[in-house]
């Protein structure tokens, strides 16, 4: 009766360690995520020392320092101008680079997601996961962190969709829309958007919605346990 009762133990141990040592995130997620974030952050820098340069916004193909192209600021932010600033030439070079940087790992990532399955194992949300009272539980933080320690809540899943799909994408698009030398080429990247001026507005504004969504990010990655987190998006391992 002893080896009856202790058979059954033995075989359950193993696969529990199994289910523990199983990788959180995949060495390419990682590795993808850690150079995203050190190029976003690197064009956040750049993007505010290019934005001292003239904190004015306009709509259409009007708008400048000088010169024809002054037009009416669709809004002025509360900010100096900083035009000999000797960070303004490195900044821009610098957010270029960043910004190359953050596309070709991007498409890198998409190429995985799609060829792994990784978006739709682990991005894309269960039918049963999209119900209000489940995605208000999760935004009123009623549910616990730890519910969330092996894999991505329908608010997380739905956010880091919006992200990946809709702004990064729109991010590129008006930033190559803002450039002469791109838009020489294919003019329809700013004119689709009324011009490279409006672009650059909805540049700005795209760019505030990230910055927004990195915060609450971390905010989450804190409410979580922010050393275990950056542990595990590390190491992939979930810390015990």
């Amino acid at each position: 009766m002893a080896e009856s009762v202790q058979l059954p133990d033995l075989a359950v141990r193993p696969a529990a360690a199994e289910v523990s040592d199983a990788p959180r995130h995949s060495a390419i997620v990682r590795v993808t995520h850690w150079i995203t974030a050190v190029s976003a952050f690197a064009l956040l820098i750049s993007g505010i020392a290019i934005l001292l340069a003239h904190p004015r916004f306009y709509w259409g193909e009007t708008g400048g320092a000088s010169g024809s192209r002054v037009g009416p600021s669709l809004f002025d932010l509360p900010l100096p101008f900083v035009l000999n600033t000797p960070i303004r030439g490195p900044g821009r070079y610098l957010h270029f680079f960043s910004a190359w940087i953050c596309v070709l790992t991007g498409l890198f990532y998409l190429l995985y997601g799609f060829f792994s399955a990784h978006f739709r194992s682990n991005l894309l949300p269960a039918k049963k996961d999209l119900s209000w009272r489940l995605i208000s539980d999760h935004l009123r933080l009623r549910r616990s962190p730890a519910e969330d320690a092996h894999s991505y809540n329908v608010v997380q899943r739905l956010s880091y969709l919006v992200v990946i799909f809709v702004l990064f994408p729109l991010l590129i698009w008006t930033g190559l829309g803002m450039s002469p030398a791109v838009t020489s080429v294919f003019p329809w990247l700013a004119t689709t958007f009324g011009g490279q001026q409006s672009a650059r507005t909805i540049h700005f504004f795209l760019t505030i919605a990230v910055v927004a969504f990195v915060l609450v990010h971390l905010f989450m990655v804190y409410r979580a346990g922010f050393l275990g987190r950056v542990w595990t998006m590390i190491t992939g391992r979930t810390p015990r």
